[in-house]
């Protein structure tokens, strides 16, 4: 379903982002790791490559918390020199920051925490943006959260961030909306039981909710071709191959 796609995920090595990379190669798509703990993404490398007859990935060992400007610029050069286009971007890497009071809220965790969920995708997508114009049709995906729908109590700088995000992708696809073949959309897995889920709601029962597994259509439907039609909108999952569209 991806064949000769070239595919840039953020978060990489863990939950959502992991289980996304090893769809995407098994469906014949280049996968571009993007993470920044080089273990977690030598063992992705090596689990899709014992996946079989798949493209091999690229690893990319990447700081969104401390990088500049010019390391994306880097980024995007080195990709370019690489591959002569870039299909699809998912910015999926997320941290929660803390849960706790805005008035408690330490500082520096909280512009980390911007950081990473919002300048960080700002900033990649700047980059990327040239490259992605180059595919004959391109794919980026945004992944928010309910926290980021409407406000709620003690979910801080990573509420912020989300809210952000949805505004991003809104305010990116009315700017790609004419000239380019560039789509933008964004997923809200809502109660998918993934890492960063599990650290927001640890008494959660992982066995009553849906695993990252069955998110994974969505993921792929908005990064093939096949959904070309789909731009500006929202998907929430409500279960296995289930989702509205907000």
């Amino acid at each position: 379903m991806l064949n000769n796609k070239i595919i840039l995920i953020s978060g990489a090595t863990s939950g959502i982002g992991r289980e996304l990379a090893l769809t995407c190669a098994k469906n014949q798509a280049t996968v571009i790791a993007l993470g920044k703990n080089k273990k977690k993404l030598e063992k992705l490398y090596d689990d899709i490559n014992n996946l079989g007859e798949v493209p091999e990935p690229v690893l990319l060992p990447f700081n969104l918390a401390g990088a500049n400007p010019q390391d994306y610029q880097d980024l995007a050069l080195e990709i370019a020199a690489r591959f002569n286009k870039l299909d699809g971007l998912v910015h999926n890497a997320a941290t929660l920051g803390t849960k706790t009071e805005l008035i408690h809220y330490d500082i520096l965790k909280w512009y980390e925490t911007l950081q990473v969920n919002l300048n960080a995708p700002f900033l990649l997508t700047k980059a990327l943006l040239p490259i992605l114009k180059l595919a004959k049709q391109a794919s980026i995906v945004f992944t928010t959260a309910n926290e980021g729908m409407h406000g709620q109590s003690y979910q801080g700088a990573y509420g912020v961030s989300k809210a952000g995000i949805n505004n991003f992708m809104q305010i990116l696809a009315s700017e790609l909306e004419t000239h380019t073949h560039i789509r933008v959309n964004s997923v809200n897995p809502n109660k998918v039981y993934s890492g960063i889920y599990n650290q927001n709601f640890p008494a959660t029962d992982p066995h009553t909710l849906p695993s990252v597994e069955d998110i994974m259509p969505l993921y792929i439907k908005l990064l093939g071709d096949f959904s070309e039609k789909l731009h500006g909108l929202t998907f929430k999952f409500n279960g296995t191959e289930e989702y509205t569209t907000l």
